[in-house]
């Protein structure tokens, strides 16, 4: 992944982690390198070496860290997010090995897992040549994974006291479709499409879910690590909840996260029939393909408001950021397609 330099944050990162690191190791640590990797709109990520004293023991690090402001009000706190990872590490799901405990690090919560080496850029992911083969494969890789992280017992690893879930009056997409119209009212300006794709969306909700299991929140390319062979492995464990599990299915499907590959509606590496299919097998589910299609429509309008909630931490100067302020205008690339959509199912 590439970096990005922040020379002033660095030494406060430095002498926070080494003084971390002695604590839980009994050791002397110290921080050979440590730099901001570029890709985090969320959520700071650092690459960190580490040398252990005496012995020279190295550690190669990830350190997950807090920026300003939240994506959204279901943003996990980082010791929930370390907590669902552990669970899933355990549980045998491809997952960095989380470390040690979370911490406050230059003032901030963060924690730290293991470096895994891979590509997780989606448009090279989708393009580049040299994933080809990678890409022949994750479909059903992707479907594994996902499956084992609807197979985790919530209560047996600890999370249902942790994670946020509906109550059992009302569905998840119930509570979906409430979160994002308190968000887009935070955000405090017109948006109309979004407006009216949330008032359909509420009269044509389909039955609700058959089952609640632990839910990724954000299961798509660009959040995995990508090898030779394939996956790697899962990121960004930030919106993990308790939920429908085929919102996990429906996600990649969205087209933001073909990046630019449209032709193949599933993450822009297979088509959506080989995707559902290999969710499938890998599951013991079955997937209804109508309620795939309402939920795409529903994740649509999900980023299209996490957009804007994006250039709101940049525009209310909570996190500065042009990366975070150019998010923004994608909204509008949401609406339409969620308008798009909407307009094809009136027409089916």
């Amino acid at each position: 992944m590439a970096e990005r330099s922040n020379p002033e944050a660095l030494d406060v990162v430095r002498n926070d982690v080494e003084r971390f690191l002695s604590e839980q190791t009994g050791k002397e640590a110290r921080v050979t390198d440590a730099r901001l990797l570029a890709g985090g709109a969320s959520q700071e990520s650092w690459s960190v070496d580490v040398v252990l004293e005496p012995g020279e023991e190295r550690l190669a690090l990830v350190m997950r860290r807090d920026m300003g402001g939240v994506l959204t009000f279901a943003t996990l706190p980082r010791a929930t997010e370390f907590a669902v990872i552990a669970a899933a590490h355990a549980a045998g799901v491809p997952v960095p090995r989380p470390y040690f405990e979370p911490a406050t690090i230059g003032g901030k919560p963060a924690f730290f897992m293991q470096r895994v080496e891979g590509e997780a850029v989606g448009r090279r992911l989708v393009t580049d040549p040299t994933f080809a083969d990678a890409r022949a494969k994750l479909p059903e890789q992707m479907a594994q994974a996902l499956a084992q992280i609807h197979r985790i017992d919530v209560h047996a690893a600890g999370l249902d006291a942790l994670l946020p879930a509906a109550d059992a009056a009302q569905s998840a997409i119930q509570v979906e479709i409430e979160r994002l119209y308190r968000e887009l009212d935070s955000v405090d300006e017109a948006h109309p499409a979004l407006e009216l794709a949330l008032r359909w969306l509420a009269r044509n909700e389909p039955s609700p879910e058959t089952e609640r299991t632990l839910v990724h929140g954000d299961f798509r390319i660009g959040n995995i690590l990508v090898g030779a062979t394939g996956l790697n492995a899962i990121l960004d464990w930030e919106f993990a909840r308790v939920g429908d599990p085929m919102e996990d299915v429906a996600w990649p499907c969205v087209r933001a996260w073909r990046f630019g590959n449209d032709a193949l509606e599933a993450g822009g590496i297979t088509d959506r029939e080989t995707w559902l299919r290999a969710y499938e097998r890998a599951s013991g589910r079955s997937v209804d393909r109508g309620r795939i299609a309402y939920l795409e429509i529903l994740g649509n309008v999900r980023w299209a408001v996490g957009a804007l909630m994006q250039a709101r931490r940049h525009l209310s100067g909570v996190e500065p950021s042009i990366e975070l302020a150019s998010l923004g205008r994608l909204s509008a690339e949401m609406e339409h397609e969620a308008l798009r959509l909407i307009s094809e199912r009136g027409k089916g």
